[in-house]
C-alpha cells in the first residue's frame, strides 16, 4: 500500500495513567500499521524498570527493547521517536552542548527501536533564551544532521513547526530552514493542525479565526503545493481541534500564565479529523489535500492527538482513542481515495 495509518503512542493515553503495552496492543488491534513513540512513554517504562524516577541510559535502552518487541508482535512499525525538544537556536551554548550529548543516547534508542527518524519540534522556549538568526539555527541543525548521517544506519531528522513556536511557527519558515540546512537526512514533518492552527485559527479570538483566515490559508497552501520538495516531507500528521466556546484568554479553564494560547489549546483540545461531534472546525482537509494531491506525498499518515481526554482514567481510554483514530483514518482514506 502507498499509504499506511500511524498513531503516536501518547495519543492513546498519558504515560503515567495508561499502560504502554495495552496502548500498543489497542493500536495494533484497531488496524494501525505504524506508531510514533513519544519519549515520555519510553521514559516512563524506563522508570518502571529502574524502580526509580531517575532511570539510567541502560534502563532507557531496556525500555526501548521492550517497546520494540511489543510493537513487532502487534505488527507496528515504529516510524519515529519524538520530540527532541528545545534544541536549536539556544543562546546558552553550554545547554546546547548538553543536548548534543543527549542526542548520542537518542541515536542508541532509535537503533534499539529500529527506527531511523527523530522528530525535532521548532523551539518554543521564551524569546529571550533564543536567537532568531536563521544562520545560527541552521548551523545547529546541520550539526545534528551531520552526526545522524555518520550513524549506521543513518539517522534522519523531521523538523516541525508548532503553531506556537517562538520563531519558526509556520511551514514556510520550516521550509526556509530546511533549505538552509541542506542535508539529505534533514526534512520536515507537516502537521495539518500546526499549519491551520497558525494561519487560519486563533483560539483567543471570539471568532476562533484570524482576521483574514480563509484567504491567508488558501495562499499559504497554494504556495506549499508549488514550492516544497516532497522528498523533504518525511511524514505527515493529520489532526483537527475543537473550537473554543469562549476565547482562550486569562480566566479560561485551559489558560496557563506565561504560555501561548495556541499551546494550551493544542495540549487540551485537539481532535481526530472529522470529529464534528467534538466541535472539530479547522479546514485541515484542505491542508492535507495540498500535501497529498498538490505535492504528491506518499507514505505514513499519522493520526496524532493531544487532548485532555488522554488523561482520563479507566482501562478503556486507550481502546477508545485507538478506535476514534482508526475511524478518522478510514474516513480520510475514503475521502482522499487512498490505496
Amino acid at each position: 500500500m502507498r499509504y499506511q495509518p500511524a498513531i503516536m503512542s501518547a495519543s492513546l493515553g498519558r504515560a503515567w495513567l495508561h499502560d504502554l503495552e495495552n496502548k500498543l496492543q489497542q493500536a495494533g488491534k484497531a488496524g494501525f500499521k505504524g506508531i510514533e513513540i513519544f519519549y515520555e512513554d519510553l521514559d516512563y517504562e524506563a522508570r518502571k524498570i529502574a524502580g526509580s524516577d531517575n532511570p539510567s541510559p541502560e534502563n532507557l535502552i531496556q525500555a526501548a527493547e521492550r517497546i520494540y518487541s511489543i510493537c513487532e508482535a502487534q505488527g507496528l512499525e515504529i516510524i519515529g521517536l519524538q520530540p527532541f525538544l528545545f534544541y536549536e537556536g539556544l543562546k546558552d551554548r553550554e545547554q546546547h552542548a548538553k543536548l548534543i550529548e543527549k542526542l548520542k543516547l537518542w541515536f542508541k534508542l532509535a537503533k534499539t527501536l529500529h527506527t531511523t527518524t527523530i522528530q525535532i519540534p521548532a523551539n518554543f522556549l521564551p524569546a529571550d533564551q533564543l536567537t532568531d538568526d536563521l544562520d545560527i539555527i541552521a548551523r545547529d541543525l546541520q550539526q545534528v544532521s551531520d552526526m545522524g548521517a555518520a550513524e549506521n544506519p543513518p539517522i534522519r531528522f523531521a523538523y516541525e513547526n508548532l503553531c506556537w513556536s517562538t520563531f519558526i511557527d509556520t511551514w514556510e519558515k520550516v521550509w526556509d530552514v530546511v533549505k538552509r540546512v541542506d542535508r539529505p537526512n534533514f526534512g520536515m514533518c507537516l502537521d495539518t493542525f500546526n499549519i491551520a492552527g497558525r494561519v487560519w485559527a486563533d483560539p483567543a479570538s471570539p471568532t476562533g479565526k484570524t482576521p483574514n483566515a480563509d484567504a491567508d490559508l488558501k495562499q499559504s497552501i497554494d504556495r506549499l503545493a508549488k514550492e516544497v520538495d516532497v522528498a523533504k516531507v518525511f511524514y505527515i500528521q493529520v489532526v483537527d481541534a475543537e473550537r473554543m466556546e469562549s476565547p482562550l484568554v486569562p480566566g479560561h479553564p485551559f489558560h496557563v500564565d506565561g504560555q501561548p494560547a495556541r499551546m494550551n489549546w493544542s495540549r487540551n483540545a485537539r481532535t481526530f479529523m472529522y470529529e464534528e461531534d467534538r466541535d472539530a472546525y479547522l479546514p485541515v482537509e484542505d491542508v492535507a489535500r495540498a500535501i497529498i494531491s498538490g505535492l504528491g506525498y506518499v507514505g505514513y499518515v499519522s493520526m496524532e492527538l493531544f487532548s485532555r481526554t488522554m488523561a482520563e482514567e479507566g482501562g478503556n481510554v486507550p481502546t477508545e482513542h485507538a478506535e476514534r483514530g482508526i475511524v478518522a483514518w478510514k474516513k480520510f482514506q475514503a475521502n482522499f481515495k487512498l490505496d
